[in-house]
């Protein structure tokens, strides 16, 4: 339908809980939904949390086939979760560079459970029950993270793993990604 404006980190909307969706209406179809998946194509992300569109609900798109910005991932069905739960199925932890349309230029290494089921309903109120892990998971993690008002920044462990793109590359500490 259109394509948002993605929120940026500061913005209060982004570190509030999401509150549940109570129905799957047309309206969260055929706008929200729709709006959502036009703003992470356009973007070129690998997923999008509606807190990142202005609209406070939890759902998330999260999808990735060949992206410029993760040239190295395995494929990820695009895939709609409305009011996600995530179970973790295993204390491994990885730690992996991060991005986000809501801190652009920046890029982060994140720690996220490497292996974790996933439940919630699609854009038609059917089950969505899948077991995960690295890349997959990871997407995940982070959309919903979104959903309670999480920022990718405030999972590092330590800041001197955070910085601008630009220079994270010209340091050699990250390869050279299109933006």
């Amino acid at each position: 339908m259109a394509v948002r404006t993605v929120i940026k980190i500061g913005n209060p909307l982004l570190v509030e809980k999401s509150a549940l969706v109570e129905s799957i209406d047309h309206n969260l179809r055929q706008e929200l939904i729709a709006d959502m998946l036009d703003t992470m194509v356009a973007e070129d992300g690998a997923g999008i949390a509606a807190p990142q569109i202005g609209e406070s609900l939890r759902v998330v798109i999260f999808g990735i086939e060949k992206n410029p910005r993760y040239p190295d991932v395995e494929p990820v069905p695009t895939t709609v979760l409305i009011n996600p739960v995530i179970e973790v199925l295993s204390t491994e932890i990885e730690s992996a560079w991060e991005g986000c349309l809501s801190v652009p230029g920046f890029r982060g290494l994140v720690p996220r459970y490497k292996n974790i089921r996933y439940h919630g309903l699609d854009e038609n109120g059917h089950i969505i029950d899948r077991v995960v892990s690295d890349f997959h998971a990871r997407v995940v993690q982070h959309e919903v993270d979104h959903l309670d008002g999480i920022l990718y920044p405030q999972r590092i462990k330590d800041l001197k793993d955070f910085g601008l793109i630009s220079e994270l590359q010209a340091a050699g500490t990250i390869p050279k990604i299109e933006e």
